[in-house]
């Protein structure tokens, strides 16, 4: 037990004297999670739209694919991404294996599906009479479009802050991709997983702590989205 109370008491000691090698990864890890959220916003929310407001064939099964890929795991990515981005990979030439950009690809792919699925329930709960109201004041289909999404705001925020709670506390494929490299592809994920190994406990807790704040901002974000 004592060494747990150690733990604690140096990790807060790291945290207050704000330690220049958690810094760095906690803010490699944002700017990780960060990019990868927007990237899948940009491309997901469009995406998701098309999905919602057409029917095609197969709608049903695009539907079932991106619900399923929501629970992905993580090492799943890893494994498919480093088979790609591996130098004997159709993907090795790109040099982006042990590399910010390939744990960006990893990320991207683990936030897409939950954005797209999530906006598409978000899309479809809206009522129907504001797409047909704006059509009938004469909206082209972008201004169309863009007043669907601004009723569905708080649920987009939603969808945003999943997708980036999904990548920010994600460890396989940013070990896989990233290869764990200090001071250029460690996340605080990686970084716990390693500093226990190695005994560091207080170091471990300290970034597990400063994970913890991250996922309980989302959450008062979200439940704050839900009480609006």
């Amino acid at each position: 037990m004592d060494y747990i109370i150690e733990a604690f008491v140096g990790a807060f000691r790291l945290i207050l004297t704000l330690d220049r090698e958690i810094l760095t990864i906690a803010l490699f890890s944002l700017q990780m999670a960060g990019t990868a959220t927007v990237l899948a916003t940009v491309i997901g929310v469009p995406l998701a739209y098309g999905i919602a407001t057409r029917n095609f064939p197969g709608k049903r099964t695009v539907l079932t694919l991106f619900n399923t890929l929501m629970a992905l795991p993580t090492v799943v990515v890893g494994l498919f991404c480093y088979a790609f981005l591996s130098r004997r990979g159709p993907l090795g030439f790109l040099d982006l294996l042990f590399t910010p950009s390939g744990m960006i690809i990893g990320d991207l792919i683990l936030a897409l599906p939950l954005v797209v699925a999530l906006t598409i329930a978000a899309v479809n709960a809206v009522d129907p009479r504001v797409q047909l109201t704006a059509r009938a004041l004469g909206a082209t289909s972008r201004q169309t479009s863009w007043t669907v999404l601004l009723d569905a705001r708080y649920a987009l925020v939603a969808a945003v802050l999943n997708g980036f709670g999904r990548v920010i506390a994600e460890v396989g494929a940013a070990t896989m991709l990233g290869g764990n490299i200090r001071g250029y592809t460690r996340t605080l994920t990686t970084a716990i997983a390693l500093e226990t190994s190695k005994g560091e406990f207080a170091f471990a807790m300290a970034l597990g702590l400063i994970l913890l704040t991250l996922a309980l901002i989302v959450n008062l974000l979200l439940r704050r989205l839900q009480e609006i």
